[in-house]
């Protein structure tokens, strides 16, 4: 009898050992193949950007839709933008009226209104959108604040993330961004550069590359079987003659955005520097004919460099500085009393602090400033041959 029960006891010990040495092995051999994965890390910190998104959008959404998100919707769900957070609104965008009417006509009002035409099936917003002009004209702008005007989330999909060096990946990635603007909607889904991604195949194209731009089409195709759904494909380009035929059969409402005329360009520039101290002399139609063939990137920067020619004024006009140092030692001794009338450089105003010191404004930005900006970069554009009579529009 104890020759069995021994031998009992060392099977037991046996079977211990192997079950042991299986879990051990199993944890080991998982734990060695996540490190090995060069973007477990990427992965990771997606997943806990998603996770804090989400718990934004959880007071607005069912919890059951956001409880049942898989490994690759909450790496999709890292580059979700929630509406409340997109600053940018109709208001942000100058000389483009006809633009952003026929855009809340064809799109933000289906949006936001589908109750008022629910028995039509063709009043409905398109599925997808293209937006298409020359660099920096508008079209990211455009986009964001369609996505804020209409209260839709926004997924600013970054191409790179789709793409995964293990066999399979990228299709699971790239039906994970259907599936989660499914769970999210009203959706947008947002492709910069849009042609980088879906341009035209071919024969040469990667095996991968392809099986990729062919699960996307046909879970785009896909959408319009489901009439309840309010997802939207906007993508941009400065190069619509590469996309694929077959994605600009899906992009049924396209829009240029073209480089701004000189009524346009006056309007940007109010814009642009409707904040900020500018002087009296400051010419908008002058400086919007000297523009002609700037894009309002373009003219954002243009305001940019003569902000920053003011700043030089001050560090380096003696006079300047000498009307602060003594500004500065007669609130000191004065104790109270009202400085002596320092004369300040036309542009910057002295103001009379609350001791009756003299102290420096901020300084305004002059004509010349502007100026002497436009002059700088239209030397950079001639130079890099980016301004010229053979410029293309679309490139």
């Amino acid at each position: 009898m104890s020759g069995v029960n021994l031998s009992r006891n060392e099977v037991v010990q046996f079977v211990l050992r192997i079950s042991l040495l299986s879990i051990v092995t199993y944890y080991s051999a998982k734990w060695l193949i996540r490190n090995l994965d060069p973007s477990n890390k990427s992965k990771k910190k997606a997943i806990e950007h998603a996770e804090e998104i989400l718990r934004k959008l959880s007071p607005t959404m069912k919890k059951s839709a956001l409880q049942n998100l898989n490994e690759y919707e909450m790496v999709i769900a890292s580059h979700l933008v929630v509406p409340e957070n997109i600053t940018e609104s109709w208001d942000s965008i100058a000389g483009l009226d006809d633009v952003c009417q026929e855009i809340k006509e064809s799109l933000v009002f289906p949006v936001c209104h589908r109750d008022m035409f629910a028995g039509s099936a063709l009043y409905q917003p398109p599925k997808g959108v293209l937006l298409y002009g020359p660099p920096g004209c508008g079209k990211t702008l455009i986009a964001k604040a369609t996505a804020k005007e209409a209260g839709m989330r926004f997924i600013n999909l970054d191409v790179a993330m789709l793409t995964d060096k293990w066999y399979g990946e990228s299709q699971k990635l790239a039906s994970a961004v259907f599936t989660l603007a499914v769970k999210i909607q009203p959706c947008i889904i947002f492709i910069d550069e849009i042609d980088s991604f879906l341009r035209a195949r071919n024969s040469s194209d990667h095996e991968a590359t392809a099986m990729m731009k062919t699960q996307f089409m046909m879970l785009w195709d896909g959408l319009n079987t489901e009439s309840d759904s309010t997802i939207i494909v906007m993508g941009a380009t400065n190069r619509p003659q590469d996309l694929d035929k077959a994605i600009l059969r899906r992009m049924p409402a396209q829009f240029h955005i073209g480089l701004p005329n000189e009524e346009q360009r006056h309007k940007i520039l109010q814009l642009i520097l409707a904040n900020e101290k500018v002087a009296p002399e400051v010419d908008y139609l002058q400086l919007a004919r000297k523009t002609n063939g700037y894009s309002g990137s373009d003219l954002k920067e243009v305001c940019r460099n003569a902000s920053v020619h003011r700043i030089r004024k001050v560090m380096k006009n003696k006079e300047i500085m000498s009307a602060v140092r003594a500004a500065a030692n007669s609130k000191a001794q004065a104790n109270g009393t009202a400085a002596g009338g320092s004369q300040l450089p036309n542009g910057f105003n002295g103001v009379t602090g609350q001791n009756g010191g003299l102290e420096l404004g901020t300084p305004a930005i002059t004509m010349e400033d502007l100026e002497e900006s436009l002059r700088s970069m239209r030397h950079s554009k001639y130079t890099t041959g980016v301004l010229n009579d053979a410029r293309i529009d679309l490139d």
